[in-house]
C-alpha cells in the first residue's frame, strides 16, 4: 500500500476541520455584526435625513405659505437661501417644486437651468398629487456611490403646495463598515493562524498511534500474523490497539477455514455462463463473477461501494426488501442507441441460519435474441392480423349489403361484386407473399441459380414496362450496354426488380423520369432504380424493407400495397449475398440500390 500523501491524511483534515469551525464560526459571528451594524448606521443616518428634511420642509412650507399671492422672483429667492443653509456634506442636491410641479428652487449651482421648468422626477409628481413621501436607496451610475432619495410632500393646513425632493449621500456609512470589515478580516486571520498552530499539536497526538497501527495493518495485510500492535496507552486508541491484536488472532483462524471455501466457490463462478451478482444486507454488491462484469461492461474498480439498484438501474423500483420475496425475474433492457440489448434478471435471497436474509443473488441471462424473436412475432402476428381484417371487414360489409338485397339492384350489385373481388384478389396476394416469406425464411428452401447476362436481363424488364407505362413516365437508361455476368435465380430476382420498378411508377408524378443504372465496383454490381416521387422521410428509410412497414399506410393501401414487396425484395437480395439499401429526399424523390456478385473482377465506372 503506497503512503498516504499529507493532503489526503488525517493529520491534514483534523487542521482542516479545526481551522475550518473557526472560520466558519468567525464569519457567521462576523456577518450578523457587520449585518447589524449596517443596519444600525443605514437607520441612524436615515433618521438624520429625515429629521433635517421635516425642518426644511416645514421652513419652505411657512415661506410658501407667506409668499403664495406674492411675485415668484421673491420666493425663489428666499427659498434659495433657506437651501444655502441647510446643505451639508451629506446632503448633495435639494429641489424645491410648487403645486404646479414647477422647480422653484435648488441647491445646485451647476443645474440653475431648472428652475421655472416642470420637473421631470417620478417621485415628486406622486408626492404632489398623492401626498406620498417616497424614499429609496439608489446606486449613482456615474460615480457608483449610494444615495438616498427621498420626495417629501409640503403641506399647509392638509393641502398640498408642492413637495421637496432631496438626494444625500451615503458614501461614509459604507466607508465605516469598509473600515470595520477590514478589521474583522484581520482579526480572523490572526485566529486562524493561532488555531492552525494549535490544530498541528493536538493532529499529532492523535494520528502518531494510528501511524503506527497503519504500519503493522500493512505487515498484517502481507499475511504475517505474528506480528503485533504496541499499545501507547489505555484510552481509547490504545483499546483499538488490543482490540486489532485480538482480531489478528481470530483472522488467523479464519482465514484458514474460509480460503478454501473461497477456492472453490471462485472456480464455480468463473465457469458459469451466466452471470453472478451477490450482495450484503443493503444491496451493496460483494461480488460478481467474470461473466457479469462482461454483460454489464463494468470492471472490479468500478463496484467499490456500488448498490445492485444503481447498477442494474432498478433504484425506482422497489425496496431490497421486496427482492427477498419477491421469485418473478425481471428484464433489464440495456440497449444502446443501434444496439438492442436485453438481460432476464433473476433474485434470490441470501438467508443465515436463522432464515433471515442476509444479502441478494442475482442471476444474469442474456436474452437478447429470445426477446427479439419474440417481439418480432407479436408485431408480425398483429400486422397480419391487421391486413386480413380490413379486407375481410369490407367483405363481410358488402356480402351483408348484397344479402339483404343489393343484388337485385342492377347499379349497385356489379359495383358491390367488384369490391368484394378486389378485396379477396388483395387477401390472395397476401397470403402468396406470406408464403413466399416462410419459404425463403426456411432452411430447405432452393434458388435455382444459373449465370446470366445481367445487361440484357435489365434491359429486357426495362422494356416491358415501358411497353405498358411508357406513354406516362420517361424512362432512362444511364449505363453502357457491355456485359455484365452474375448468378441468380432468374424467377426471383425478376420479383425483385418488379417491385422496385413498380413503386417507383407508382410513387412518381405523371411525366416523372424514373432511372435505370449498372455500376461494377470490383467484384459487386450495383443497381440502381431512381424516380422523382414524394420520397421517403430520413426517419423511414431503415424501415421500408421492414415486413409490413408503410410510410404513408393511407395512401399505400389506396395503391394497393401489402407492404412486403420491399421485404421480400430484401430476402431475396440477402440470399444472394447481396445488400439493400435506399437514398431518398422528402419531395426530390427516391433511389433503391442493392448490389449482386459478379462472375468476374473487372472494374467499371458509371456510365
Amino acid at each position: 500500500m503506497k503512503k498516504v500523501g499529507f493532503l489526503k491524511s488525517i493529520h491534514f483534515k483534523f487542521i482542516l476541520i479545526y481551522v475550518l469551525l473557526i472560520l466558519i464560526a468567525m464569519q457567521v459571528i462576523g456577518v450578523y455584526f457587520v449585518r447589524q451594524l449596517e443596519e444600525q448606521l443605514v437607520t441612524n443616518f436615515t433618521a438624520s435625513v429625515n429629521e433635517r428634511a421635516r425642518l426644511l420642509v416645514y421652513n419652505i412650507g411657512q415661506e410658501m405659505n407667506e409668499e403664495r399671492n406674492a411675485k415668484s422672483l421673491d420666493l425663489e429667492e428666499e427659498i434659495n437661501t433657506i437651501l444655502q443653509d441647510f446643505l451639508s456634506d451629506d446632503i448633495t442636491e435639494v429641489q424645491i417644486a410648487d403645486s404646479h410641479f414647477r422647480v422653484i428652487g435648488t441647491s445646485n449651482p451647476y443645474n440653475q437651468e431648472v428652475i421655472s421648468k416642470r420637473t421631470t422626477e417620478v417621485r415628486v409628481k406622486k408626492a404632489i398629487i398623492g401626498e406620498v413621501e417616497s424614499e429609496n436607496i439608489l446606486l449613482d451610475q456615474r460615480t457608483g456611490n449610494r444615495m438616498l432619495v427621498k420626495a417629501i410632500p409640503i403641506k399647509v393646513d392638509e393641502e398640498v403646495i408642492g413637495a421637496v425632493y432631496l438626494v444625500a449621500s451615503m458614501e461614509k456609512v459604507y466607508e465605516q463598515m469598509r473600515v470595520i470589515n477590514g478589521i474583522l478580516a484581520s482579526g480572523t486571520v490572526m485566529a486562524l493562524a493561532i488555531t492552525a498552530f494549535l490544530g498541528v499539536f493536538v493532529a499529532r497526538t492523535i494520528t502518531r498511534p494510528l501511524a503506527d497501527m497503519r504500519t503493522q495493518a500493512l505487515v498484517l495485510a502481507e499475511g504475517d500474523f505474528s506480528r503485533k500492535v504496541n499499545i501507547y496507552g489505555d484510552d481509547e486508541i490504545g483499546q483499538l490497539a488490543a482490540t486489532f491484536n485480538d482480531l489478528t488472532n481470530k483472522l488467523e483462524i479464519a482465514q484458514e477455514t474460509t480460503e478454501g471455501e473461497r477456492r472453490k466457490l471462485s472456480t464455480v463462478l468463473a465457469n458459469m455462463s451466466d452471470g453472478v451478482i451477490a450482495t450484503d444486507r443493503e444491496g451493496y454488491i460483494i461480488l460478481m463473477n467474470e461473466p457479469a462484469k462482461r454483460m454489464l461492461s463494468v470492471s472490479r474498480e468500478t463496484l467499490h461501494n456500488t448498490s445492485i439498484f444503481s447498477l442494474l438501474n432498478l433504484e425506482a423500483a422497489a425496496s431490497i426488501e421486496q427482492f427477498y420475496d419477491n421469485q418473478d425475474s425481471l428484464l433489464l433492457d440495456l440497449s444502446e442507441q443501434r444496439k438492442k440489448y436485453i438481460l432476464r434478471a433473476s433474485f434470490s435471497a441470501i438467508k443465515d441460519d436463522n432464515e433471515k436474509p442476509t444479502g441478494l443473488i442475482a442471476v444474469l441471462r442474456d436474452v437478447t435474441e429470445q426477446e427479439t424473436i419474440e417481439l418480432e412475432r407479436r408485431e408480425f402476428v398483429a400486422n397480419v392480423s391487421h391486413e386480413l381484417r380490413t379486407p375481410l371487414t369490407t367483405l363481410r360489409s358488402y356480402l351483408e349489403a348484397l344479402a339483404d338485397g343489393a343484388w337485385q339492384n342492377e347499379e349497385l350489385a356489379p359495383r358491390f361484386l367488384n369490391v368484394t373481388q378486389t378485396e379477396t384478389e388483395r387477401m390472395i396476394r397476401l397470403v402468396n407473399d406470406l408464403l413466399q416469406l416462410s419459404r425463403i425464411d426456411s432452411k430447405d428452401y432452393k434458388f435455382e441459380k444459373k449465370v446470366i447476362n445481367f445487361t440484357d436481363f435489365f434491359e429486357h424488364i426495362i422494356d416491358r414496362f415501358e411497353m405498358s407505362k411508357g406513354a406516362d413516365f420517361v424512362f432512362e437508361r444511364a449505363f453502357t450496354h457491355r456485359d455484365r455476368y452474375v448468378a441468380v435465380d432468374k424467377d426471383k430476382l425478376t420479383q425483385v426488380l418488379d417491385n422496385i420498378i413498380s413503386n417507383a411508377l407508382k410513387y412518381s408524378p405523371e411525366g416523372g423520369k424514373v432511372r435505370f443504372e449498372l455500376l461494377q465496383k470490383e467484384n459487386l454490381l450495383h443497381v440502381r432504380v431512381s424516380d422523382e416521387g414524394m420520397g421517403i422521410p430520413e426517419a423511414s428509410l431503415t424501415k421500408i424493407f421492414d415486413r409490413f412497414y408503410r410510410v404513408d399506410k393511407a395512401r399505400t393501401r389506396k395503391m394497393g400495397g401489402t407492404g412486403l414487396g420491399l421485404a421480400i425484395a430484401k430476402e431475396i437480395i440477402e440470399v444472394h449475398q447481396g445488400t439493400i439499401w435506399a437514398d431518398s429526399q422528402e419531395g426530390k424523390g427516391t433511389t433503391i440500390t442493392f448490389t449482386l456478385p459478379l462472375e468476374n473482377q473487372r472494374e467499371e465506372k458509371l456510365s
